[in-house]
C-alpha cells in the first residue's frame, strides 16, 4: 500500500515537471494535494482565465490518469527543480533564489471533478452482473429446497449466497447515508428481504433483492444512455491548436492559452479549435455536433467557423474571433452542465419523497403490524391455513408502498429530453423549461436575427449609365473593405465571393451622418446614403427617382461620371413561412414584436403568414405587450437574440434565445436555446417537451396508480409478498424503459422541410 503511495506521488511529480516543462509562460507551480490548493508564478503579465483554465484542466487529466492508473513512471525532466515540504510540492525552472523577486503568484481555485456518474459509466455492468448472481443463486437454492431434494442445506446455501449478491449494492447505498440519518428505498428493500428470511421466505427475499438490483441496474442503463448523449459534447473540445505567427511559422498552442486576433490553421479531418473567421481557404464544416445541422456547411473567406466542428475537406486558416472559454463549444457544455442540475417544479416535488417519506412508511408498517396482531387477532410471525401473519403482511406493505417508480417518473423523462435536445441543437436550463415550453399558447417572435436571418444581403447593382455594375462593386468594395458596418460587411462579402477586383484607395475620410470618401486612381469617389445626391448638382435627378421600397436599404456610388446604386434586404428566413404554418396548426398564436416601421412589420408578416404584427416596439413597449397578453390568459414564449429582446425574454414565460452566437444579455434571459440559429429547431423544442410532459404522466400514472392499488391490497391481505414485489419492480423498469423512448423521437421539423 505504502509502495503504491510512493509510486502515485512519484508519478505527481513527473507529470507536473513535464507540464512545467512545455509552458513557457509558467515559472513555477505550488501543488498542494492533499489540502486541494494550486498557484502559479509568471515572470509577466499573462492572460490569467485562459491559464487558470489550462492549469486547471492539467491537473485533472493528471488526477484521472494517476487514479485509472494510466500515469508513466517516468524523472523530471532536466531544468525543472522540486521541492518537497510536508504536502505543498513547489516546481520551478530557475534554481536561483534571487529570481523569486520577481515572480507574480497567483491562486487558483483546485479543478471540480465530473462525477463520472457517481460510480463510474459502466457501473450499471456490474449491477447487473450481481443481479445476475443473485436471479441464478436464487433460482438453484429454489430447485434444491423442494421437497423433493435429497439436498435441502445446499438450497440454503444458494440462498444466502443470493442475497448477499443482491443485497450488496442496496448495502453500500444503505452504508454510506445511514451516518447522516438519512434512509431511502435501498433501506426498505434490505429491510424486507432480511425481514422475509427471518421468517422462512428465502424464494421472496431473494427475488425481491434480484428484481430490485435489475432494476436499479436498468436504471443506472436508463441515465447512462442519456447522459453519454451530452457526454459525447465534452469530448469534442479540443486539446491543441496550430498556430502561426507573424513570419509564417506554425507551432502546437494550447487551446486555452489562444486569444481573439491569432491565426490558426487546420487541416482537413481535424476540428475546428475555437471560433474563428476564416481569412485563408474554402472548405465545409460538419456542424451537426454543435447545431444538428445533418449537412456539410460551404465554408469561405469571412465565413464563421465554430469551436468542435470538423473541418471536412480543405485547408484554411481562421482569426480567432472568441478565446475557448467563450467558444460555442464551451457555451453548450456550460449550459448542459447546469440544466442538469436544474430541476422542474413537479421533480422537485418527488424528491420531497426522501427520507421523511422512508420514515413515515416504516411507522406505518409498524402501525399496521400491531393493528394487526394485537387488535384483529392475527399470527404475528408464522403464516397460516387463515391467511398471511402479520409480519408478512408488513413485509409486502413495506415492498408496495415504496416509491420508487415514483421518484424515478420525473427525471429520467426530463434527463433524457435535455440529451435529446443537445444532440438536435435545442439546449433546455433545465426541467422546468421543459415544463414550461409544453404548456405554452402564444409565441412572440422578433424579426431581425429571429424571422429574418439579421444579416443584409446584396440584393441588386444598378448603374446610371447601364452596363458598368461591375465598376459599381469595384468602388464600392475598395471604400467598404475595411469597415465593420453592417452594410459594409454585406457589401464586402458579396464582392469577395463574386471575385471582384480590390482597386487601391488613398485619402480615406468618413462623411459624419451620410457615407465615405476616397481618392481612386487620382479622383474623388463617394459612397453613402441618398442625401449624398440630394444635396450636390445631382438633386435634380435624384428627386425624380423613385422611393426604394421600405423593405430596402441603398446605397449610392458617386465617381467621375458614374452612379451606382447597391440595394440590400435583411432576408426573410425560407423556414420562417412554414414554421410559422405549423405553430398555426398546434393552436399556438404568433405575434411578431418589432421595432421597424409600419410598411416593412406588415410586408413582413404578410409574406411569412404572422397572426399578428406589432410595429414602432421600443424595448419597454415589447415589455408591455407581453404584459397585455399574460393578462389574457396567455402563456408566452418569447424568441428572439439581441440585447434589446432581452427584457421581454425577461418577462415571457419561456424565454427561448436564437443561437449561442446570439447577445450575452439575451443567452443570459432564456431558458431555451436555438443553437444553430434555426427557428424552426423551436418546434423540435416544443415537440420534445409536449412528450417529455406525455410521458411523466404516464409514468406518474403507473406508478401511483401500482403504490395505491397494492396498498390497499396489501393492507386486507390479498397479495403474497412475491406478487408485491413484481408490481413494485414491474413499475419503476416500466418508468425507465417508457422515458428512454424520449432519445429515439422524431425531429418535429423533419416532417416540414
Amino acid at each position: 500500500m505504502i509502495a503504491d503511495q510512493d509510486t502515485k506521488h512519484d508519478l505527481w511529480i513527473a507529470e507536473l515537471a513535464d507540464f512545467l516543462h512545455r509552458e513557457k509562460n509558467i515559472e513555477a507551480i505550488l501543488v498542494n494535494a492533499e489540502d486541494k490548493k494550486i498557484s502559479f508564478a509568471t515572470l509577466e503579465e499573462v492572460d490569467q482565465l485562459a491559464l487558470e483554465t489550462f492549469i486547471q484542466k492539467t491537473i485533472l487529466e493528471i488526477e484521472n490518469r494517476i487514479i485509472k492508473g494510466k500515469g508513466e513512471n517516468h524523472t523530471v525532466p532536466e531544468g525543472v527543480f522540486v521541492t518537497q515540504k510536508e504536502n505543498d510540492l513547489l516546481l520551478k525552472k530557475d534554481e536561483n533564489e534571487g529570481s523569486y523577486l520577481h515572480w507574480k503568484w497567483r491562486d487558483i481555485p483546485w479543478p471540480k471533478r465530473l462525477k463520472d456518474h457517481e460510480e463510474g459509466e459502466g457501473h450499471w455492468k456490474f449491477t447487473g452482473l450481481m443481479a445476475g448472481l443473485c436471479g441464478v443463486a436464487g433460482l438453484l437454492g429454489y430447485f434444491l429446497t423442494g421437497t423433493s431434494s435429497a439436498y435441502p442445506w445446499l438450497g440454503l446455501v444458494f440462498y444466502t449466497f443470493a442475497i448477499i449478491a443482491g443485497a450488496w449494492e442496496p448495502m453500500l447505498a444503505v452504508v454510506k447515508k445511514l451516518p447522516k440519518g438519512e434512509l431511502d428505498m435501498h433501506f426498505l428493500m434490505l429491510a424486507v428481504a432480511f425481514g422475509a428470511v427471518s421468517i422462512g421466505a428465502w424464494a421472496e427475499g431473494a427475488l425481491l433483492l434480484f428484481l430490485f438490483t435489475f432494476a436499479e441496474a436498468l436504471e443506472e442503463y436508463a441515465m447512462s444512455r442519456t447522459r453519454s448523449a451530452i457526454d459525447g459534447l465534452f469530448k469534442l473540445a479540443p486539446k491543441m491548436a496550430i498556430a502561426v505567427d507573424e513570419e509564417g511559422n506554425e507551432f502546437e498552442k494550447p487551446v486555452d492559452l489562444v486569444k481573439p486576433g491569432d491565426i490558426i490553421k487546420v487541416r482537413p479531418g481535424d476540428l475546428f479549435p475555437v471560433d474563428g473567421e476564416i481569412i485563408e481557404g474554402t472548405t465545409s464544416a460538419d456542424e451537426s455536433n454543435i447545431t444538428g445541422e445533418s449537412l456539410p456547411v460551404d465554408k469561405g473567406i469571412g465565413d464563421e467557423t465554430f469551436s468542435g466542428t470538423i473541418n471536412l475537406w480543405g485547408v484554411v486558416k481562421t482569426r480567432v474571433v472568441r478565446s475557448a472559454q467563450k467558444s460555442s463549444l464551451q457555451t453548450i457544455i456550460q449550459l448542459i452542465q447546469e440544466a442538469q442540475h436544474l430541476k422542474a417544479p413537479s421533480q422537485r416535488f418527488t424528491d420531497k419523497f426522501g427520507t421523511k417519506y422512508t420514515y413515515l412508511i416504516l411507522s406505518v408498517t409498524t402501525f399496521m403490524f400491531l393493528f394487526w396482531w394485537l387488535v384483529l387477532g392475527i399470527a404475528p410471525i408464522e403464516n397460516t391455513s387463515a391467511g398471511y401473519s402479520a409480519f408478512y403482511r408488513a413485509m409486502t406493505l413495506l415492498v408496495v408502498a415504496s416509491p420508487c417508480a415514483l421518484v424515478l417518473s420525473i427525471p429520467s423523462a426530463i434527463l433524457a429530453a435535455i440529451a435529446w435536445g443537445a444532440r438536435h441543437g435545442v439546449l433546455f436550463k433545465g426541467g422546468a423549461a421543459i415544463e414550461k415550453l409544453s404548456e405554452i399558447n402564444l409565441v412572440a417572435l422578433d424579426k431581425t436575427g429571429t424571422l429574418t436571418t439579421g444579416e443584409l444581403v446584396v440584393n441588386s447593382v444598378e448603374s446610371f449609365p447601364k452596363g458598368r455594375e461591375g465598376e459599381v462593386l469595384e468602388l464600392a468594395f475598395a471604400l467598404e473593405k475595411n469597415s465593420t458596418h453592417p452594410i459594409a460587411r454585406a457589401i464586402t462579402m458579396y464582392c469577395k465571393k463574386a471575385g471582384v477586383a480590390e482597386k487601391v484607395i488613398n485619402e480615406f475620410e468618413s462623411l459624419t451622418g451620410s457615407g465615405v470618401q476616397a481618392a481612386v486612381d487620382g479622383a474623388v469617389c463617394v459612397l453613402g446614403r441618398r442625401e449624398l445626391l440630394e444635396q450636390g448638382p445631382l438633386r435634380e435627378w435624384a428627386d425624380k427617382l423613385p422611393q426604394p421600397s421600405e423593405a430596402f436599404t441603398e446605397v449610392w456610388v458617386i465617381y467621375k461620371d458614374l452612379i451606382g446604386c447597391i440595394l440590400l434586404k435583411d432576408k426573410i428566413r425560407k423556414e420562417s413561412k412554414p414554421f410559422l404554418a405549423a405553430l398555426k396548426k398546434m393552436h399556438v398564436f404568433t405575434v411578431m414584436l418589432t421595432g421597424d416601421r409600419r410598411e416593412t412589420a406588415e410586408a413582413v408578416g404578410r409574406e411569412i403568414g404572422l397572426q399578428e404584427v406589432r410595429y414602432g416596439l421600443k424595448p419597454e413597449d415589447k415589455v408591455a405587450a407581453l404584459q397585455e397578453y399574460r393578462k389574457q390568459g396567455k402563456k408566452i414564449a418569447m424568441v428572439g437574440d439581441g440585447v434589446n429582446d432581452a427584457p421581454s425574454l425577461a418577462v415571457a414565460d419561456v424565454p427561448v434565445a436564437m443561437g449561442a452566437r446570439g447577445s450575452d444579455a439575451a443567452l443570459e434571459q432564456s431558458e431555451v436555446i436555438l443553437m444553430n440559429d434555426k427557428i424552426e429547431s423551436f418546434l423540435d423544442a416544443y415537440s420534445i417537451s409536449i412528450k417529455a410532459r406525455r410521458i411523466i404522466r404516464q409514468n406518474l400514472t403507473i406508478a401511483l396508480g401500482t403504490i395505491s392499488l397494492m396498498v390497499l391490497a396489501a393492507v386486507f391481505g390479498l397479495i403474497p409478498l412475491y406478487v408485491g414485489v413484481f408490481a413494485h419492480e414491474g413499475s419503476t423498469a416500466f418508468v425507465c424503459l417508457n422515458s428512454l423512448r424520449l432519445l429515439i423521437a422524431r425531429r418535429e421539423n423533419q416532417k416540414l422541410f
